[in-house]
């Protein structure tokens, strides 16, 4: 995850001592950007030190069925999910592992019928919660109840204006229901972000979602790079190419900088392409060489990807399985039923959990030779793996030239 506005504009953010290692101060609008602010007393000595943010999938059950999801879900019951006593014991044991926060989604987790009872408990733990949810569901008296129970953050997936976000939910009125969601969640004070995955159906669009951001009030907006897993894999003609990530990218940064300028708190992050980082510190050289340093500094502190899936992010699904993050389904360290997640993630005789905590030896191609590798941490492995059948091999997603990473046509060092 990479905060542009933090990075792009030298605004202070509330994640700041724990994605960069560095004391938020005060942002331009005299304020700290975010919910909640980490301190540096909070945060680690080192990036790969990180505890993860979990990712707990509650269910997979959920009233949509939008064309990207991961995980396949759809409005069904699913069998095996954990039950509310397992689930309480899985909080137990991350509160007691010091992870830093833990992100409740889904399928749609407001479907799961046990979802308060599960958050009042993180929230007695002192576990700082987030709901990933689609919003549809949220009426006023459920916006109460989410603020009441002490949510510290509710992002709502939003991928297009209108009609457009409708067919990516396949539901039509969805844009609807989930902008009344974010007026609901306003309206009883609850911070609210918003959601996007980029994708050819709506990255030209993105212009008027950073209106719509402002309008709303909305106060923190997360981009996603698509990963091609579960129904992602048959958007692989609606992939970004590089120049339009490019493009993608530029707006993103250029709106960053404009609601600095204008004192609009929102904070702006990207996601799941640790490329961006590096795009970010070449294009801030030519502009403001003395910020570009610090800002090198601050992405080698974070190390990209080297310290994210299976360092500094975590996944447990419904099941209970624990994965390297949420886009790695398909592999599995082991189950919460026999083993605590303590246990399983610190585990490293298992090969791909030891490969990620020591990812930069086994990297190959382009990647290894990369004469910024210590910035961006060999990008997004999963997408590595999906593509090649090798999480070690480069990162489709990365959208740089050979030239810009310093290596001639062949591949090698220049």
């Amino acid at each position: 995850m990479l905060n542009a506005t933090k990075l792009w504009t030298g605004a202070a953010t509330a994640g700041d001592a724990l994605r960069y290692g560095q004391a938020p101060g005060k942002g331009g609008n005299g304020a700290v950007l975010g919910a909640r602010t980490t301190t540096v007393s909070e945060a680690p000595t080192s990036a790969s030190a990180r505890r993860p943010v979990v990712f707990w999938n509650i269910t997979r059950r959920c009233n949509l069925r939008c064309v990207h999801c991961y995980a396949n879900a759809m409005d069904k019951d699913f069998p095996g999910e954990l039950t509310t006593a397992e689930g309480l014991r899985l909080l137990d044991d991350l509160a007691a592992f010091g992870v830093p926060a833990v992100i409740l989604t889904g399928g749609e987790p407001l479907c799961r019928p046990d979802i308060f009872e599960l958050a009042a408990h993180a929230r007695d733990l002192g576990l700082r919660l987030t709901l990933s949810t689609n919003g549809t569901l949220i009426d006023f008296a459920l916006a109460e109840r989410i603020h009441a129970v002490g949510f510290a953050y509710v992002g709502i997936s939003f991928d297009g204006m209108g009609e457009d976000h409708d067919k990516f939910r396949r539901m039509p009125g969805a844009f609807q229901k989930s902008l009344e969601a974010v007026r609901y969640l306003a309206a009883v004070g609850q911070p609210v972000g918003l959601r996007l995955t980029l994708t050819r159906r709506n990255y030209e669009a993105l212009p008027r979602m950073f209106e719509l951001i402002e309008q709303e009030g909305i106060r923190r907006a997360c981009f996603y790079h698509l990963v091609h897993v579960g129904r992602g894999e048959a958007l692989r003609p609606d992939t970004l190419t590089h120049e339009e990530t490019r493009r993608a990218v530029d707006m993103i940064l250029d709106a960053a900088a404009d609601f600095h300028s204008r004192h609009v708190p929102c904070e702006i992050l990207t996601v799941d392409c640790p490329t961006d980082g590096v795009y970010l510190y070449t294009k801030l050289r030519s502009r403001d060489p003395v910020r570009a340093k610090e800002v090198r500094r601050m992405l080698e502190w974070n190390g990209g990807g080297a310290n994210g899936s299976g360092v500094g992010c975590a996944n447990v699904d419904w099941n209970g399985n624990v994965h390297p993050d949420q886009f790695w389904q398909h592999y599995a360290f082991g189950n919460v039923r026999e083993r605590p997640f303590s246990e399983i993630w610190q585990d490293t005789s298992d090969p791909l959990m030891g490969g990620l905590k020591n990812r930069l030896p086994l990297l190959k191609g382009r990647c290894r030779s990369c004469q910024y590798l210590a910035l961006c941490g060999g990008g997004f492995r999963v997408r590595a793996e999906r593509a090649h059948g090798n999480p070690w091999m480069p990162d489709p997603a990365c959208y740089l030239t050979d030239k810009e990473i310093g290596l001639v046509s062949n591949g090698e060092p220049g």
